[in-house]
């Protein structure tokens, strides 16, 4: 589908969803932000729901001006996805001894490594500019500081909600692993940080919606909150590049015989801001559910945990901002699903994917997200697709 336009105070709505079937919190949200001053364009993704402050599955284009609440707590979480060279012949009947040596190797929900982890000691790693990304952190907000070895060793983990670990095969009975995670609690904290900073300042003050608070050009404020915000998204993509060097390593031990081989590994955030530019304007583009698909652009767009993913590559559409959703899309919230569903039904909607199927993950059965197919099928003029995967095991925190 193409988009449908939707009147805004400042700009229109441009949605790849149909409005019809936009809850009314989420629609109020959009609304709220087409009214900012320095909004300059709004698209909105097929996986769109409520979120804190701005909707998750928005991409909000300003200038001179950006939003923390519209980044999300978890900056720079993303995903990240390597095509390996074995096939599902090679895979053993039984899979919970794989799961069990992933979950080892890669801290879930609150875990972390007992010491970091040295990239010096993970095959083929690309440890240039690892120093410097750590030095950085001095430069980070001091209300943030004490958390500096803690932050050093949740670097390659999981966490907990709807990060998750997987080993998928795809049409072609290809393995691939997938993983999605971000920037882990050092994100949370400078986020929520920035946040409270900007809900004081002066021209906020008579927002509709004080979680919208921005940040403007040439103060610092907006410079200590980009210095933070960039030096999060950079420890999101660490973070992920460590975890699947980690999960390669397991693949490799487990299949030693195999002598497993990975293609280039895809990455992309779709909780960030990048500085782009359109129609002639210099522009702060917030992502917040949503990923790059400039053309030609790899990126990943998963499922729940029991229905698959889908590799896919950009085709460049300006009117979306060179976007693309990040997911199915949560159709109803986590305290929802808990109410409507049990352990059994997890298990029932997770027949034949090695996972946990315990209450602790209730909220994340696959009945609580949209349907995938039907998020890719209404973005065909923003993403083709390469690959759909479906999983054979997830790892959950």
């Amino acid at each position: 589908m193409s988009y449908v336009e939707v009147p805004g105070a400042k700009v229109p709505i441009r949605m790849w969803a149909d409005p019809a079937t936009v809850e009314g919190g989420a629609m109020q949200q959009l609304q709220n932000v087409a009214t900012l001053p320095w909004i300059k364009g709004l698209a909105v993704m097929p996986d769109v729901h409520y979120g804190k402050g701005a909707t998750v599955g928005s991409v909000i284009a300003m200038q001179g001006a950006v939003c923390p609440a519209a980044v999300g707590v978890d900056i720079g979480c993303g995903m990240s996805a390597v095509k390996s060279s074995l096939t599902a012949n090679d895979l053993p009947g039984d899979l919970s001894r794989l799961r069990s040596k992933i979950e080892q190797a890669i801290p879930v929900g609150r875990g972390l490594h007992r010491t970091e982890v040295d990239p010096g000691r993970l095959y083929q790693f690309p440890t240039s500019g690892w120093d410097d990304f750590w030095s950085r952190f001095d430069g980070v907000a001091d209300a943030v500081k004490f958390r500096e070895e803690r932050a050093r060793q949740q670097m390659g983990t999981l966490g907990g909600g709807n990060h998750f670990a997987e080993l998928c095969i795809d049409t072609h009975g290809a393995v691939w692993l997938m993983l999605h995670s971000g920037s882990r609690n050092i994100g949370k904290e400078l986020a929520e940080y920035h946040i409270g900073e900007a809900q004081k300042l002066a021209h906020n003050q008579g927002l509709v919606d004080r979680d919208l608070a921005v940040f403007v050009a040439d103060t610092p404020q907006m410079a200590a909150y980009r210095s933070d915000l960039f030096w999060a998204q950079e420890y999101a993509k660490y973070n992920r590049a460590v975890m699947m060097a980690l999960f390669q390593e397991v693949i490799r031990r487990e299949f030693r015989k195999a002598k497993v081989a990975f293609e280039t590994v895809i990455s992309c955030h779709h909780n960030y801001v990048a500085e782009e530019r359109y129609e002639g304007m210099d522009l702060l583009v917030t992502r917040k559910g949503a990923i790059r698909a400039g053309s030609g652009e790899f990126g990943i767009i998963p499922g729940s945990m029991g229905t698959g993913s889908y590799i896919v590559k950009g085709l460049g559409n300006a009117a979306s901002f060179n976007s693309a959703s990040h997911g199915a899309g949560r159709k109803m919230s986590r305290s929802a699903a808990k109410r409507q569903f049990t352990a059994r039904d997890l298990e029932e909607q997770t027949r034949g994917v090695e996972c946990r199927k315990d209450s602790g993950v209730v909220d994340e059965i696959p009945g609580a997200y949209k349907p995938i197919e039907k998020v890719i099928e209404q973005q065909r003029d923003l993403v083709e697709v390469v690959a759909k995967l479906k999983q054979v095991i997830c790892v959950k925190g």
